[in-house]
C-alpha cells in the first residue's frame, strides 16, 4: 500500500478551487489508495494486509489511519483523512518501519506486489452540501457495512452544473423525508476521470434493495425529471457493489 504522497502536496490547494464558496466545514478531503487484486490472489493479498494491520496495532502507530472498502470487482480502497498539507509531508509508514524493522516491513510490501495488477493513489473530497445525512455525517454507519457506489462521470465543463443538480436532488430527499442517506465525494488530484461518487450504506444487499424500492415510492413522480435532466451533465456512470472491511482498516488507540 505504498503511496506517492509527496507528489500530492502541491495539489492540496485544489479543494479551494473545486469547492469555491464553501467553508472548511463543508467538505473533508481524503487520500485513496486503490489496489486491483488478481481474483485468484485475494486470500493471499488479504493475509498480508492483516499482518500489516496486526503490526500497526501491536505498536499502536499513531500517524497512520484508514478505513477499507472491498468491491465486488476485486478492488480494495484504503481511505484516510487529510487534515492539512503537513499531514502528508512525511515518509509513509516510517514509524512502523522503526518499530518492526525496515527489512521486515519491506518484505510485507514486496510480497503484496505479486497479488495485484495495478494500484494508484488519488484524492477525493466529501462535499457535505451535496450529501444527504440528516442524522449526522459518518463514513461508517454502525451495522451497515454493505455499500453501493455510484461513480457519476462528468467533464470539466459540466462539473459545476452537475454539482448544482446534486443540490436539487438533496432538496427532494429532504422535502420528502427520505430514510436513505448518502455521501457525495468529488474527484480530486490523481483521479483518472472527473467524477462524483455517491456512497450509500446498508446492512446487506437485501436491505439495500428493499430501501431503494421504498425510496423510489417515497420520491414519487418528482424524481424522474430530476434524474433525467441530470444525464445532460454526465459522461457515464458506473455502479459497483462492495462492503466495508473493518478487519483491514486501522485506527490508532488514543
Amino acid at each position: 500500500m505504498r503511496t506517492s504522497l509527496k507528489i500530492l502536496l502541491a495539489f492540496l490547494l485544489l479543494p479551494a478551487a473545486l469547492l469555491q464558496g464553501q467553508s472548511d466545514a463543508d467538505y473533508q478531503s481524503f487520500w485513496v489508495h486503490e489496489d486491483h487484486v488478481k481474483p485468484a490472489m485475494v486470500n493471499k493479498y488479504e493475509n498480508v494486509n492483516k499482518k500489516l494491520v496486526t503490526e500497526l496495532k501491536a505498536h499502536n502507530i499513531q500517524d497512520e489511519q484508514w478505513i477499507t472498502a472491498q468491491t465486488d470487482d476485486y478492488r480494495y480502497l484504503y481511505v484516510g483523512p487529510i487534515d492539512n498539507m503537513a499531514s502528508l509531508d512525511r515518509p509513509v509508514f516510517a514509524s512502523l518501519a522503526e518499530k518492526m524493522g525496515s527489512d521486515k516491513m519491506g518484505s510485507l510490501f514486496s510480497e503484496m506486489n505479486d497479488y495485484y495488477d495495478k494500484h494508484f493513489d488519488y484524492v477525493i473530497h466529501m462535499d457535505k452540501k451535496l450529501s444527504y445525512m440528516p442524522e449526522g455525517f459518518t463514513q461508517t454507519p454502525e451495522g451497515q457495512d454493505y455499500r453501493k457506489f455510484y461513480y457519476v462521470y462528468t467533464t470539466p465543463a459540466n462539473r459545476s452544473k452537475l454539482a448544482e443538480h446534486f443540490k436539487k436532488i438533496k432538496k427532494l430527499y429532504a422535502d420528502k423525508g427520505s430514510k436513505v442517506s448518502y455521501r457525495v465525494y468529488r474527484s480530486g488530484f490523481g483521479a483518472p476521470q472527473d467524477f462524483f461518487l455517491v456512497a450509500i450504506a446498508a446492512k446487506d444487499a437485501l436491505s439495500y434493495e428493499q430501501q431503494a424500492v421504498a425510496n423510489r415510492t417515497l420520491l414519487g413522480e418528482e424524481a424522474k425529471p430530476l434524474f433525467d435532466e441530470m444525464t445532460q451533465y454526465m459522461s457515464g456512470m458506473e455502479v459497483i457493489s462492495g462492503s466495508m472491511r473493518p478487519d483491514l482498516a486501522y485506527s490508532p488507540k488514543q
